[in-house]
């Protein structure tokens, strides 16, 4: 059936040799994203089951306070613990502990404060004469309604903003207040601090 000569049997041998090695090196550079596209997939999986992290900063009355890395869905009772704890110091009444941690903000934990010896005197955080400024971290509803410019309804926005974000970071952040803007935020940065 075959009646071709030797040399011309070489020659389709030779070309059917060269496309095999051909289509195999062709399929093989066509392979090469094959194997890596499930290890790829198999890491997009593991992101979208792992949680991200965020950066926190603890201080005040605890054992360790310092910056630590939290899950993202952390509380803020658990960044506490990463401190260390509270200390026998601390006012856990000031903190709300159930809030989530969010990235960059700053978890204060107030210590206790004492009355003063001669009773009737007012409480360590409150302002003895004008010009001393008022902790926003841990003013009570009443001190902050003091404040010029602050009523009872700007005050307890106040509380409900440092019990929803774990305190404030600094005393700009009360702009982010509802009822508080430019003007006023101008004239409260002499009488309170972080």
């Amino acid at each position: 059936m075959l009646d071709m000569p030797p040399r011309q049997l070489a020659a389709y041998g030779a070309a059917l040799a060269a496309v095999v090695l051909l289509g195999a090196w062709y399929l093989s550079r066509g392979a090469d994203p094959a194997p890596e596209s499930p290890p790829a997939a198999i890491e997009v999986e593991r992101d979208d089951g792992r949680t991200e992290s965020v950066v926190v900063h603890v201080a005040g009355a605890v054992r360790r306070p310092g910056v630590y890395r939290m899950r993202a869905n952390a509380r803020v009772d658990d960044a506490v613990g990463r401190a260390g704890g509270a200390t026998r110091r601390a006012d856990l009444s000031q903190v709300n502990l159930a809030a989530q941690v969010e990235d960059g903000r700053q978890v204060l934990v107030p210590a206790r404060v004492r009355a003063a010896a001669a009773g009737g005197a007012a409480p360590a955080g409150t302002p003895a004469t004008p010009g001393v400024p008022l902790n926003i971290n841990t003013a009570t509803l009443e001190q902050l309604d003091e404040l010029d410019g602050i009523g009872p309804t700007t005050a307890q926005h106040i509380l409900d903003y440092r019990e929803e974000h774990g305190g404030f970071g600094s005393v700009e952040e009360l702009g982010e207040v509802p009822g508080i803007g430019d003007v006023r935020l101008a004239s409260l940065r002499e009488q309170v601090r972080v």
